[in-house]
């Protein structure tokens, strides 16, 4: 099993329960909350920087 960061299920529940947009999941990856594969994973998208 692939070990995600720490904050990873927060952010990924709230996406998917429409509390964030990608635009708030692009911020955790700033902020150092998840990885670019991470919010790859979440939205379906590449992360831009």
């Amino acid at each position: 099993m692939e070990e995600h960061s720490k904050k990873f299920m927060t952010v990924k529940e709230y996406y998917d329960r429409k509390l964030w947009n990608e635009s708030r999941v692009h911020n955790a990856v700033v902020k150092g909350w998840i990885t670019a594969a991470e919010f790859k994973e979440i939205t379906g998208k590449d992360y831009t920087a």
